[in-house]
């Protein structure tokens, strides 16, 4: 029987907690190991410019693909807010066919998808992150803090996915900032021991892109077969 592919929703506790650097991360080992991968953005709000949302482009680049940027990213939008914000203020509602005729494209292959803020973000007037999650039927990496708060933010996340019996292959803790949090010191074991899933990291905070990228990958390593 053939395996199947590598193939992982990447979502978050909250907004900035390093969904996007983990989502390459895994892209450049993929690619590295010669998987041709395929990053997915499907909802990008943000954007300093429509035609070059800096996400999916920066997915779409660790993963060596050409695939069209409308396929990467079909739903694109300056507002910094939620996409399904972002679009009712335009009075646009996102075409949810659109997002899953882009993910046939892609889905019988390696892939990471990146989604937007945390799992009951709008992407649209109906459909929230987690409903993407559960309609791909892929399996999570959940990216939480690894300071204070990330307890509380971890466990009500994996609460919800497993209200949707969705699987989480890990969490995954960053640290977004420079300065010391002494809760990072139990975090791991106590998220490891309560919740009985593999816990990464924490990935160091590095000012350098080179150097936060390189460290992402040695955390996440262990994700690939």
């Amino acid at each position: 029987m053939a395996q199947k592919p590598f193939q992982i929703f990447v979502t978050g506790t909250d907004t900035g907690v390093g969904k996007t650097q983990a989502s390459r991360a895994l892209l450049s080992l993929l690619a590295d190991a010669g998987l041709s991968p395929q990053g997915f953005k499907p909802y990008e709000s943000g954007c300093a410019s429509l035609r070059a949302p800096a996400d999916a482009l920066s997915l779409r680049e660790a993963a060596g693909s050409t695939l069209p940027l409308d396929v990467v990213c079909p739903h694109r939008f300056r507002a910094p807010v939620a996409p399904g914000v972002a679009a009712a203020r335009l009075g646009r509602e996102p075409d949810w066919n659109v997002t899953l005729a882009s993910w046939e494209r892609l889905k019988h292959g390696p892939a990471v998808v990146e989604g937007a803020g945390g799992l009951f973000v709008p992407l649209d007037s109906r459909h929230d992150v987690i409903d993407l999650i559960h309609t791909l039927r892929l399996p999570v990496l959940l990216v939480a803090r690894a300071g204070l708060g990330t307890l509380n933010h971890t466990a009500l996340s994996l609460q919800a996915l497993a209200a949707r019996r969705i699987p989480v292959r890990a969490v995954l803790l960053s640290r977004s900032t420079s300065g010391r949090d002494i809760s990072e010191r139990d975090n791991r074991a106590l998220l490891e021991s309560r919740h009985q899933l593999p816990v990464l990291g924490p990935v160091p905070f590095e000012s350098d892109a080179r150097r936060r990228h390189a460290a992402f990958r040695r955390a996440l390593r262990p994700l690939l077969p």
